[in-house]
């Protein structure tokens, strides 16, 4: 079942931090350097290294290291496992809403005035 998955625990995790969240934001105008991510954070490079790693074992960012320099770019596909949990859940809660809705205008009385008056 879709939200039994670990991976999608995984990545609920990665997104539940700011400072990822950030960085996904940042890798989703292109990709990066560990040392362009770490710019502008006020944390050291390990730190930084630390949180690219909970987001490359959610999946959501892939990195290649050439030489010296490792790159990161988000993995756009992966989000989509994300984007299909949340749209389930939002379906389930309209179709329970649309249900209430038809409940509630289906038991209101013809004329709300009239209710309550003993005239």
């Amino acid at each position: 079942m879709l939200n039994q998955s670990p991976t999608l625990d995984q990545m609920f995790q990665a997104l539940a931090d700011p400072t990822r969240r950030g960085m996904l934001e940042r890798l989703g105008r292109g990709p990066a350097s560990v040392s362009e991510l770490a710019q502008p954070l006020a944390m050291s490079l390990p730190a930084v290294v630390q949180h690219l790693q909970v987001l490359e074992a959610s999946g959501l960012v892939s990195t290649r290291k050439v030489g010296r320099v490792r790159t990161c770019q988000l993995e756009p596909g992966a989000l989509q496992q994300v984007e299909r949990w949340v749209e389930a859940r939002r379906l389930e809660w309209e179709r329970k809403l649309d249900r209430l809705g038809a409940y509630l205008a289906a038991t209101a009385p013809e004329n709300p005035n009239d209710e309550g008056s003993s005239s």
